[in-house]
């Protein structure tokens, strides 16, 4: 319904603030009309009937075409309303031709980056032609929370993180807050202030080296001095070079794996080809004085984006393959109660679970549905598996049911059990030089393997149809060690060992060879994962976008510590030290930390009771990823892996 007009006009003093269409309040500042439409007049007594009539249709006062004189100095008009006097689709037009729109407080409605009007909003909605400004919701700008872990200082950020300077030392980097592997992309960059600059995209997180960013082979960039392109320390001739004032578009297609750039409106060409992974904007600059403005889509582009390219918007984002991840993964809090009680509630009957007393100490206990409910494996020990009887004694459609044993059930105790979906049923697959037993949940990335060790090299089928990430294996028929297997460092694979504080070990043909799409192999170095007869589970995770990532970061032994992208809000959190000995697994969730900063801290390899360390080792959990906060060596100072599952995918989620 249109909004009545306002009964009577009214003079705001502007001594102090005023709120228009807001209930009558203290001394008066408020009005509490209605709009139609809003006249700011600088200076000048004015008749309201030139603004206003009595309609002869309903008997109101209505606007009307605006008779009065032409107002000076800082007057303009606000037309909400779609009346005779203008057209009034723009809000903040200057419908008196005083060449001011909003000037007063430097305020804009026209393209650019004065307009302080943007479409960055929580909401998500909308279409994107590719004109810019069109769509609703949670725009890319640059990331303030990333952190140079080299000699590098951060760059300076203003106006919503649009805007980039220099600041001082060597090269400044700054970095986007939307990462993506597929689909096609555009955004439009502008030196506002210097003359020299790279621009362009990076798959990395953190850059680590003491050399400049461009150096990374992971680094595609444009740069202005002299229009070359830069990948992994190398230039080539390419393009234009560009100056102050230029709009350089920037045009990533991922489905086709090439990065375009363009120079005010023209095509430089094909910047690069064949590139995969997820990748970010990012800009770098080595001279004082350079200021460089983003536009990500939040306003109207100054060159229409190439044909079926899109803003970087949460609304464009494509939808992800695990919409609720609290369908096939969660956290559950209990009170023990030291008889008999059904945890319930979670959204999918659970085929993984993994408890843990948070109020003493206390082994984990973890349980999945391939080996049987009251079969029992302690992550924080090499001990066989165990059968209590009276522990976890059945998988249910939305929880589990508890005995009375005191590992997960004891009077009064404090527990955290985390949850996983391994799919509908237990299969036999053939896929291995070895039969295994598998359930597998695909589209969630996780599977459940058991099978028979050989002491000879074999290979054993896992179900996901894509290559694991990680594969962590436990002998179950006597003592040994957990091997968590993992190609998150550097794409071979190496092992730590989950119940120690043990550094990684290259894994090479005698423990592991790269798993495959089918398989993932185990070598016969050692009895712990492949003794003769022996009898092993392995629980297998692949990478999901939106829904778990597995990765490595550098720590920068600050407390401005590192940022790593997840591409979602994390649920549950596992971090460890690669490079020590002392150093412990350590386990967050947003259960027990609901907001931040997260520091009450589980670890997976020793029975400790929960420790909170938020206020000395802090770490953040964060829209789309999570960023640490200390100095702490064993989180935050050398290479560490880490293993995340989503709370909520980054195309829906917000800040906590």
């Amino acid at each position: 319904m249109a909004p009545q007009a306002t009964q009577a006009l009214r003079t705001l003093s502007l001594i102090q603030p005023t709120l228009i269409g807001a209930d009558v309040g203290f001394n008066n500042q408020y009005s509490n009309q209605y709009l139609a439409d809003v006249f700011f007049i600088d200076g000048q007594a004015l008749d309201p009937s030139a603004f206003t009539e009595v309609s002869a249709t309903t008997g109101r006062l209505e606007p009307k075409a605006y008779s009065g004189p032409t107002p000076t100095g800082n007057s303009f008009w606000l037309p909400f309303s779609d009346n005779s006097a203008a057209t009034a689709t723009t809000l903040g037009k200057d419908n008196f031709n005083l060449g001011n729109n909003w000037t007063p407080n430097n305020l804009s409605v026209t393209a650019g980056a004065g307009n302080d009007s943007l479409v960055d909003t929580p909401t998500s909605y909308g279409t994107d032609t590719g004109a810019g400004g069109e769509v609703r919701g949670n725009y890319c700008t640059w990331n303030p929370l990333y952190v140079d872990t080299s000699n590098n200082l951060p760059p300076t950020f203003a106006n919503g993180n649009l805007d980039v300077s220099w600041r001082t030392g060597d090269w400044n980097v700054a970095m986007g807050t939307i990462k993506q592997s597929s689909g096609k992309w555009y955004w439009e960059m502008t030196l506002s202030a210097g003359n020299r600059c790279m621009l362009g995209i990076t798959k990395y997180n953190t850059f680590n080296s003491a050399n400049a960013f461009y150096y990374s082979p992971d680094v595609y960039v444009y740069f202005s001095s002299n229009g070359n392109k830069w990948n992994n320390n190398t230039q080539t001739a390419y393009g234009a070079s560009f100056v102050q004032g230029d709009v350089i578009g920037v045009a990533l297609d991922l489905d086709a794996g090439t990065l375009v750039f363009y120079k005010n409106g023209v095509s430089q060409g094909t910047a690069f080809s064949s590139l995969s992974g997820n990748f970010a904007p990012v800009w770098g600059t080595d001279t004082t004085g350079n200021t460089h403005v983003a536009n990500f889509g939040q306003r109207q582009w100054a060159y229409a984006a190439p044909a079926g390219f899109k803003a970087l918007c949460d609304t464009n984002l494509p939808a992800p393959v695990v919409a609720k991840p609290n369908t096939v993964m969660d956290v559950k809090l209990y009170t023990g109660n030291g008889s008999t009680q059904t945890i319930s509630g979670l959204n999918f009957s659970p085929d993984f679970v993994w408890i843990k007393q948070r109020d003493t100490t206390r082994n984990h206990v973890l349980y999945d549905t391939v080996r049987g409910a009251t079969k029992a494996l302690l992550s924080s020990t090499t001990d066989s598996e165990q059968t209590y009887s009276t522990s976890l004694t059945a998988f249910n459609s939305d929880g589990f049911a508890l005995g009375s044993d005191d590992k997960s059930n004891g009077s009064s105790g404090s527990y955290a059990a985390w949850t996983w979906d391994a799919g509908s049923s237990t299969v036999t697959n053939t896929q291995g030089s070895i039969t295994s037993q598998v359930r597998a949940n695909p589209s969630a990335g996780f599977s459940v393997v058991t099978f028979t060790g050989t002491g000879s090299a074999l290979t054993v089928g896992h179900g996901l149809g894509v290559a694991p990430r990680v594969y962590c294996v436990k002998k179950r028929s006597s003592t040994s060690d957990w091997a968590w297997f993992t190609t998150a460092i550097d794409g071979s694979v190496d092992f730590l060992f989950l119940n120690t504080t043990a550094a990684k070990t290259d894994a090479g043909g005698d423990y592991a060879t790269a798993p495959t799409s089918t398989v993932f192999s185990l070598g016969s170095a050692s009895s712990s994962i492949n003794d003769n007869g022996g009898t092993y589970v392995a629980y297998c995770f692949a990478p999901v976008a939106g829904y778990s990532a597995f990765g490595s970061y550098v720590g920068n032994g600050s407390s401005d510590g590192v940022f790593q992208w997840c591409g979602f809000r994390p649920r549950w959190l596992m971090i460890k030290d690669t490079t020590g000995s002392s150093n412990y697994w350590w386990i967050f969730d947003t259960a027990r930390d609901t907001y931040n900063a997260s520091g009450n801290y589980l670890f997976a390899n020793v029975s400790d009771s929960e420790q909170d360390y938020r206020s000395v080792y802090p770490i953040d959990i964060l829209s789309n990823g999570f960023k640490v906060r200390n100095t702490l060596v064993s989180t935050n100072n050398s290479v560490f892996i880490y293993a995340a599952f989503a709370e909520s995918p980054f195309a829906y989620s917000r800040a906590r």
